[in-house]
């Protein structure tokens, strides 16, 4: 598969359609591209809350009018990988699945079974990125029967993670480190196959450049939250990123993550309650301050949506130092919130047909900047959607390793 090519039609397809997927609906009363397409907004603004939920998940809009559908199906040419997801597992002992989630641990070996698959030379010793207690790294060093090296943030998951691999008898290293300092980065060597699992922005651009710096001789790597970085704008790392005109802010850089088909049923009621209740402080702003622009407000703990509405209004009040006269029914205004977040879900379907594009440009970015540095390097989905929506992998490996 040639790349170059598919990342320069990406980035022209993006560009030239960028108004469509920059502007957010959560914020705007009406968007601007609505004007010119009338016919498709009010399509959208007609559809239930229900029917978003159900569209978000599958992208299926075949009587959506002009131009969703083109766009969709342009959408998934772009953003078209190869499917790995069916992969052979293998069995494992019971005591490398103990104290893992179902999923999680699905999307493990998943992970693995590609990354030793796709790599055409046998691993020598696993260094685990991020590791968590090193489930993801314990893996494949068990699997390759070779030595496992884990870099870790949190002391309490370190020392979770080296009783773990004791007790599978691993010959393991499990260090307390913050990959984002010179001091970790000592740890890898050019012998490692080095893994990641969903490592976040900054995490693993840092882990990308030190694997090229120090030649490591292999990288499976499933990235996140791309929008997690302390830059401004997104600073790419290719030759062909470099000379794009598509500037990317961190706002544009969390569109990716907006797929939630994993999160459960009490989680999207709640996520949805907090959404409407919030756009319905935002028409009482509104109208109560006679200035039509959206107020930033903060996420709010769980807790906070035990109160009554009024409260959960009249607290971001406070938060944002307003005195607001209050509205003439507070029922009718949170009914209105609940509308009004039927309609922006639905608009935000014209936003979520470029998710998986904007993600795969980003991925795309790393890839073309490894090739560039020596290494083989392949794309590819490790497992469904519905394990977890970051399914997709870079399996690299340099092509004249020691």
């Amino acid at each position: 598969m040639d790349w170059q090519d598919r990342f320069q039609a990406l980035d022209a397809w993006l560009l030239q359609h960028q108004a469509l997927w920059r502007e957010k609906p959560f914020t705007r009363l009406r968007c601007h591209w609505e004007a010119d397409y009338p016919e498709l907004a009010r399509w959208l603004r007609q559809r239930s809350l229900a029917d978003a939920e159900a569209a978000h998940t599958s992208l299926a809009l075949p009587d959506a009018p002009a131009p969703l559908p083109g766009l969709l199906a342009t959408a998934r040419q772009l953003s078209a990988v190869p499917d790995w997801s069916g992969a052979q597992t293998q069995a494992y002992p019971e005591l490398l699945e103990r104290h893992i989630p179902g999923r999680k641990w699905q999307q493990i070996q998943a992970f693995v079974s590609v990354a030793h698959s796709q790599w055409q030379q046998p691993g020598r010793h696993v260094l685990d990125w991020c590791a968590g207690k090193g489930h993801l790294g314990r893996l494949l060093a068990w699997r390759d029967e070779v030595p496992l090296t884990c870099l870790e943030y949190d002391p309490a998951l370190v020392e979770a993670g080296k009783q773990l691999s004791q007790g599978v008898l691993l010959a393991a290293q499990h260090h307390c480190q913050d990959v984002l300092q010179p001091a970790a980065w000592n740890y890898l060597e050019p012998h490692h196959s080095v893994v990641a699992l969903h490592a976040c922005g900054d995490l693993h651009t840092t882990l990308l450049q030190q694997v090229v710096s120090r030649d490591c001789r292999q990288l499976a790597l499933s990235p996140c939250c791309y929008n997690r970085t302390q830059a401004e704008h997104y600073q790419p790392l290719s030759e062909l990123a470099q000379q794009s005109r598509l500037q990317l802010s961190r706002d544009d850089l969390a569109l990716p993550l907006q797929a939630t088909v994993t999160a459960g049923q009490r989680d999207r009621r709640l996520r949805d309650q907090s959404m409407a209740w919030r756009l319905g402080f935002d028409l009482w702003q509104r109208q109560a301050r006679g200035a039509d622009d959206y107020l930033p407000t903060p996420s709010r703990p769980q807790s906070a949506l035990q109160q009554s509405f009024a409260d959960f209004c009249q607290d971001l009040a406070r938060h944002h130092q307003l005195d607001l006269p209050p509205p003439a029914d507070w029922p009718a205004l949170e009914q209105a919130g609940w509308q009004r977040l039927a309609e922006v879900r639905n608009l935000e379907l014209l936003r979520a047909v470029f998710r998986r594009p904007l993600e795969v440009w980003l991925l795309l970015d790393r890839l073309l900047w490894l090739q560039q540095s020596g290494y083989r390097v392949q794309l590819g989905q490790f497992c469904p959607g519905s394990l977890t929506p970051r399914n997709l992998l870079l399996v690299a490996e340099l092509q004249s390793p020691d």
